[in-house]
């Protein structure tokens, strides 16, 4: 009964994550949908939670190097993963501060918003998928 309870737990942990991830997704999107024309579909919002989904499930809590082995390498995985999840949730909250405060930033900002979104979860999702291969 207490392994259920933890793999649901488990569970419930790393869909509360996707669903942080996806709201993520949805701030970035409507900031950078709002300010690049081409880029104000419903589509790209989609894409831009999914993609937020799929890296903060995959990329955030991934399983660890064995403990012998953590100390003579560098964990690559942990790496990418710490680096993803920065890039992603501050790219997520420079969206936030932009929509809520209601600013008029450069479009540079937009697009260092933008490539920061993509980076940080491409790294979230390429951690993840390495780590778990290892397993």
């Amino acid at each position: 009964m207490r392994f259920r309870a933890r793999k649901a737990a488990h569970m419930l942990e790393r869909v509360g994550l996707a669903m942080a991830g996806a709201a993520c997704g949805l701030f970035v999107g409507a900031y950078v949908g709002s300010a690049i024309a081409p880029l104000t579909t419903q589509g790209f919002l989609l894409v831009m939670m999914l993609l937020g989904v799929i890296g903060f499930y995959l990329g955030i809590d991934t399983p660890q190097l064995p403990f012998d082995a953590a100390h003579s390498n560098i964990d690559a995985a942990e790496l990418l993963s710490s680096a993803g999840t920065f890039c992603a949730t501050l790219a997520a909250f420079a969206s936030v501060a932009v929509i809520v405060l209601r600013l008029d930033p450069h479009s540079a900002l937009t697009w260092l918003v933008l490539l920061g979104w993509i980076a940080g979860v491409a790294m979230q999702i390429v951690a993840g998928a390495k780590a778990r291969m290892r397993k």
